[in-house]
C-alpha cells in the first residue's frame, strides 16, 4: 500500500496594474521571489512530486514553473488543467478523487478561496486564509486510492507560507 501525498499550493502574488482579464494576470516581483523561496523550502523538505498540475491561469502557471525549477521538476512536464480555474472546493475534491492511483505524490497549484476551503474541509483545520504562495501538504497514510481523500482520512502534514519565518 502506498501513501498518498497532495501538495496544495496557492499561486504567488499577482499583478493588478494591467487591463488584463483575471485569468491572464501574471505574478509580480514579490510573487516571483516568493515562489522561488517556497520552492527552495520544499527542496529542504525533500518534496518530489511525481506530477505538478496547474490551473490554466497565468499566475498559477508562473508559480508552478518557478517552484518546478527549484525542486528539479521539468517545467515542460507540468500539466495544465483549465478546470482548476474557477472550480469550487467540491469540484476540486472530485478532481482529486479522479487522480491516477499509480501516482502517490501530486502537487496542485490553484486559487483561493478554494485552496483554503479544501484544506479546511479535508483536514478539519481552521486556517482563515492561506496566503499567496502558501503551501500545504496533505496526506492519507492508510490508503492507495485518491478516492480516500475525505475529511475522515486526511491529515495536514505541513503548512508554510512566505512570511512564515
Amino acid at each position: 500500500m502506498n501513501n498518498k501525498t497532495l501538495y496544495l499550493i496557492r499561486h504567488a502574488k499577482s499583478s493588478w496594474h494591467n487591463d488584463l482579464r483575471d485569468h491572464d494576470r501574471p505574478i509580480n516581483e514579490r510573487g516571483i521571489h516568493d515562489a522561488s523561496m517556497m520552492g527552495m523550502r520544499l527542496v529542504h523538505q525533500g518534496v518530489a512530486p511525481e506530477i505538478i498540475i496547474s490551473s490554466s491561469a497565468t499566475r498559477a502557471q508562473m508559480t508552478s514553473q518557478l517552484i518546478a525549477q527549484e525542486i528539479g521538476y521539468k517545467k515542460e512536464a507540468i500539466k495544465v488543467n483549465p478546470e482548476i480555474y474557477g472550480v469550487s472546493s467540491k469540484g476540486l475534491i472530485e478532481s482529486i478523487h479522479q487522480f491516477d492511483n499509480t501516482l502517490n505524490k501530486i502537487m496542485l497549484v490553484g486559487h483561493n478561496p478554494v485552496i483554503t476551503e479544501t484544506v479546511n474541509w479535508l483536514t478539519g483545520s481552521k486556517i482563515e486564509n492561506i496566503p499567496t504562495c502558501g503551501v500545504t501538504i496533505l496526506g492519507v497514510s492508510s490508503s492507495s486510492s485518491w478516492r480516500d481523500f475525505s475529511k475522515e482520512s486526511v491529515d495536514l502534514i505541513h503548512y508554510d507560507y512566505p512570511k512564515n519565518g
